[in-house]
């Protein structure tokens, strides 16, 4: 690796076991070393989906209850492979599990769907072959295509893997959808529940014992903590978007809300009153309707007078990063079963795409990662292309073939770190950081580029630090709501309204104060952690930052690399968890963001922070520029909580340059050259 831990994290952290490695076994094919396609593993994984299965039809039961240890009963659906007259094959078969908050009924409508004798295929075909890049509606055909990649059968029901030979369990959480109790939000009694369901589908006679599981964003960060757990009987985890650090990801981003959060509990929160059609007669005769109704009058809105209390007066404990977090983040090096992880750049979950990668204690192969350039709704789109990683759903078969089954299919030998490199194309290779790159600083300087003059104040980003004393004022605005931050904290929904939202930060940039390097004269790769230090001072008792760092184009398209964002009060930084380069340089900023370690913001006095920036891999093509956009605010991706807005009313905040006391980018990067103004400085 080209970066490292805090020594006092590394020294604490286990070596990898030799028990843990894979067994050696013929590889058949030719799977080019590098290659993001598979090659032709890859076509033979995909003609094992799209061609005949060993069995033709599937039988789906709708109603079936799972009775805890604590008497809760959570209510499933079980898929299990069928002959051509709809007979259940009584084999037993592997299982994968899908555990989901988002109510079995609308899982339901989506299969139906998709499975629909004449709809289904044309919605198929249309996600497949309509392509719309460079027009207007590039953003819709990004959505629209993940459903050709093959996501929605990693989220729900997945007929064709059923068929190849699998029994599939779709489970409503704990105080969601049909099943009873109160919805913790991946809480202890949660987690317990899955390794209940484990052990449960393991018994049954229609489970060969073994247990996979699988999941998109929710249930795949459930699915890493029940593997945390190490149940015996689970041997595979195919997780798309998880999370290990949901406070950072994005419940309080440096120290600050995401809209995100209320919008996404909110939905939650009222799918878990919706009844399932599909058994709702049976549960009114049975009673389970009754007990399925009074948990919900208990909890009607879980989380949602907390967080809202939390907001407005900061007393509670979930604003800051608190226990109540660390019993919900998976223990990621503790999973022992082969892992395949699945992310995006632009994720809600941005740092934990390469983050559980590098903590999955195995050694690659028995753990792969790929990871787009796209945002959480996207996630799949355009896999199975010609220059492309294949679909999810052929990678999730190969992967359960490959470790439940056995099958020497060379899956082990994909990738393992397949990564779509922003600004250039696929690449596999063995590691991330890519090789090639050194730490490198960048220093901001008021020295103007030339190149924003639509900004607050266009500087400069070169080798050396600012000769003078400089103090460039900046206010916070709301152009934060037309920009690539509101695609992120949407999730991608809002790429559909054009270029400035995910292509173009230049209108956001009208409120920032710009600092650019020169053209690069040669293709620059850029791969890892960053952190941007910057010397700042506000008029108030509390200031916010937000930062991005943009690829500009010769043409002037200023498109966003990576962001980060702090609020003045959370500089403390945590040294033992933080990432240092090989030379000692900080490259990750881990701050505490706890109420007991906040730090005072003392006013017109210039104070030092480090703004930990999104791992990221790009590559700036000859002619391209990189560029830190710092803002006073980005709404709605940072939220303020009302004691703190009222600490920072009225505030102008200030980037103070000063040689003393520089304010600079460090990242890993290429030998690329870039001419600086006036000089040449290196990238």
């Amino acid at each position: 690796m080209t970066y490292q831990l805090d020594p006092a994290e590394r020294r604490a952290r286990p070596a990898p076991s030799p028990s843990r490695r894979p067994t050696e076994a013929p590889h058949f094919g030719t799977l080019p070393l590098g290659d993001p396609t598979g090659g032709a593993d890859g076509i033979r994984w995909r003609e094992q989906v799209d061609g005949k299965q060993l069995y033709p039809r599937v039988v789906i039961d709708r109603d079936v209850s799972i009775t805890m240890s604590d008497g809760v009963v959570l209510r499933a659906t079980v898929i299990r492979p069928a002959n051509r007259f709809g007979q259940t094959v009584l084999t037993p078969y592997p299982a994968i599990i899908n555990i989901n908050p988002y109510n079995r009924a609308a899982i339901d409508f989506v299969d139906q769907a998709l499975h629909a004798p004449v709809l289904g295929k044309a919605l198929h075909t249309a996600s497949a072959s309509i392509d719309a890049a460079g027009t207007a509606l590039e953003g819709l055909t990004t959505l629209t295509q993940t459903l050709s990649g093959g996501v929605f059968d990693v989220f729900g029901i997945n007929r064709n893997l059923v068929r190849s030979g699998y029994v599939q369990v779709v489970v409503d959480v704990r105080g969601t959808g049909a099943s009873h109790g109160k919805w913790q939000i991946l809480g202890p009694r949660e987690q317990e529940d899955s390794v209940e369901i484990i052990d449960w589908v393991s018994e049954q006679d229609w489970c060969d014992g073994t247990v996979g599981l699988a999941g998109w964003s929710y249930s795949a960060i459930n699915s890493l903590q029940a593997a945390d757990k190490r149940p015996p009987q689970l041997k595979a985890v195919f997780a798309v978007e998880g999370c290990d650090d949901i406070v950072r990801d994005i419940y309080i981003t440096g120290g600050m809300p995401s809209a995100f959060i209320p919008v996404w509990l909110s939905a939650v929160n009222m799918l878990k009153w919706v009844p399932n059609p599909a058994n709702i007669i049976r549960d009114i005769t049975s009673g389970h309707a009754l007990r399925w109704a009074i948990d919900r009058v208990k909890s009607p809105a879980t989380e949602i007078p907390s967080l809202l209390w939390g907001f407005l007066t900061a007393r509670d404990p979930r604003i800051f990063d608190d226990p109540y977090f660390d019993e919900r983040d998976p223990i990621v090096d503790r999973i022992e079963a082969p892992t395949f992880t699945v992310g995006a750049w632009h994720d809600l979950f941005g740092r934990s795409a390469t983050g559980v990668y590098e903590r999955l204690n195995m050694e690659p192969g028995r753990k792969q990662m790929i990871v787009g350039d796209g945002y959480h709704l996207d996630v799949g789109s355009g896999y199975g292309g010609k220059f492309a990683p294949p679909r999810l759903d052929v990678l999730e078969r190969a992967w359960f073939d490959r470790w439940l089954k056995g099958h020497r299919n060379g899956v082990e030998h994909y990738g393992p770190v397949t990564m779509l490199q922003q600004g250039g194309a696929w690449t596999a290779g063995q590691n991330f950081p890519r090789p090639g790159v050194e730490p490198k600083r960048l220093y901001l300087t008021a020295d103007a580029s030339s190149t924003a003059d639509h900004a607050v104040h266009d500087g400069s980003l070169g080798s050396t630090p600012a000769q003078g004393v400089s103090s460039l004022h900046i206010r916070p605005d709301i152009r934060g709501l037309r920009s690539r931050d509101m695609t992120q904290v949407t999730a991608g929904a809002t790429m559909v309204l054009g270029a400035d939202y995910a292509k173009d930060a230049r209108f956001q940039e009208r409120g920032a104060l710009s600092f650019t390097t020169g053209p690069v004269l040669e293709a620059t790769p850029i791969s890892g952690a960053m952190n941007l230090r910057l010397n700042v001072a506000t008029t108030a008792h509390e200031a916010i930052w937000a930062v991005t760092v943009n690829d500009v184009a010769p043409d002037g398209t200023s498109t966003v690399l990576t962001n980060g964002a702090l609020s003045a009060s959370n500089r403390a930084l945590d040294r033992s968890k933080s990432t240092y380069a090989a030379d000692g340089s900080l490259l990750s900023a881990h701050h505490y963001l706890s109420h007991k370690r906040k730090l005072p913001v003392p006013a017109d006095e210039p104070v030092r922070i480090d703004v930990d920036l999104v791992p990221t891999d790009a590559v700036l093509q000859p002619g391209h520029r990189l560029r830190v956009d710092v803002y006073a605010a980005s709404l709605p991706r940072y939220l303020t909580v009302v004691p703190d807005l009222i600490k920072a009313r009225g505030r102008r905040q200030r980037l103070v340059l000063d040689p003393d006391h520089p304010s600079y980018l460090t990242l890993l990067a290429g030998e690329g050259l870039c001419a600086d103004a006036p000089e040449a400085v290196q990238l």
